[in-house]
């Protein structure tokens, strides 16, 4: 048999072309592909589903800047405020799952299944969950020349004259409104709610002694407190804030296992890759260790987090739960 020389040629260099390929096939595949090695290539977008200038839209945007360095591309916060945040969450829920477009998660997100007979997306199905950045608590406050001094004098003083005592609340199903109600409902009192449209009107009428205690937030009230214009009493978190740690919890002041804690969590879309959701979540994790994020723990009241996406989970499965039962014991619907 003769061999043809020009055939052998030709083959070797295919075998060589082949050989290429392979090794290119496998060096992308072990550098996990170019689309994962330069995420991100354009502008990541944080959805909070409220206005701005509120607690949440600032811990956001610090959020944001901080992500930006660390990723080396934009991240840049979007307000979708509207219907109890369920416009905002919904743009998240139905957007591409490619890590471009976050949602700022919060208190509502755990409520609103409860509060609202349907949502237009699946709280749990839609949505991966990338780091539950920090937790946070309310004050129990007063007014400074009420006699009240104590969780134990407020709770007496209830049970003494039920539904002489109000408490003052702004928007259903707030932190401030359920904190208020699990306390009501922990504690065996009857208190007279009172609605307010925000913060602030709630907090003059507590100075003009309209009424006689509110859950606040930190932000709204902390100013107040240090000028002696407010008088707090105790935190709602499960255990003491070492930005007030003169404060006995509302547990350990007579409402054994209370605990009522505004939070911080950071979601993608669901389907978002694994990988994705990986360097968001060590973004994170490396944000809430800036200087920034060390002024909002004292300024917020927040007490810093950042674990894996597991951690969320399982905090937002045990909130859903908890105030799904306040909600229903109490008769709560959405307005």
């Amino acid at each position: 048999m003769q061999i043809n020389p020009g055939r052998m040629i030709v083959a070797a260099a295919l075998r060589r072309i082949a050989s290429s390929f392979v090794t290119a096939v496998l060096i992308a595949c072990v550098a996990g592909g170019p689309a994962e090695a330069a995420f991100p290539e354009r502008v990541i977008k944080l959805v909070v589903p409220f206005a701005p200038g509120g607690g949440t839209d600032v811990v956001a945007r610090a959020l944001a800047q901080e992500m930006a360095k660390d990723l080396g591309g934009s991240v840049i916060v979007e307000n979708k405020p509207g219907a109890g945040t369920i416009i905002g969450t919904q743009a998240v829920a139905t957007a591409a799952p490619d890590g471009y477009t976050l949602l700022m998660g919060t208190f509502a997100n755990a409520v609103n299944p409860s509060l609202y007979a349907k949502l237009p997306y699946d709280a749990h199905g839609d949505f991966a969950a990338v780091s539950l950045l920090a937790r946070s608590f309310n004050l129990v406050v007063v007014n400074p020349a009420s006699p009240f001094r104590s969780i134990a004098e407020l709770i007496a003083a209830a049970r003494a004259e039920p539904d002489k005592l109000s408490y003052g609340t702004y928007g259903t199903g707030t932190s401030a409104h359920l904190a208020g109600e699990l306390f009501k409902h922990m504690a065996g009192v009857k208190l007279t709610t009172v609605p307010y449209k925000g913060a602030a009107p709630a907090i003059t009428d507590l100075l003009g002694g309209q009424i006689h205690v509110i859950f606040t937030t930190v932000a709204s009230a902390a100013s107040l407190v240090e000028a002696g214009q407010l008088r707090a009493i105790a935190v709602t978190s499960a255990e003491r804030s070492p930005a007030f740690p003169q404060l006995p919890t509302v547990a350990e002041a007579g409402v054994p296992g209370y605990a009522a804690e505004a939070w911080y969590g950071l979601y993608a879309p669901a389907k978002t890759p694994p990988e994705i959701v990986d360097r968001l979540n060590q973004s994170v994790a490396k944000a809430v260790q800036s200087e920034a994020f060390k002024k909002l723990s004292v300024n917020e009241g927040l007490v810093m987090v950042a674990g894996p996406p597991a951690q969320l989970d399982g905090y937002f499965a045990a909130e859903e739960a908890r105030w799904r039962q306040v909600i229903k014991d109490a008769g709560i619907k959405a307005e």
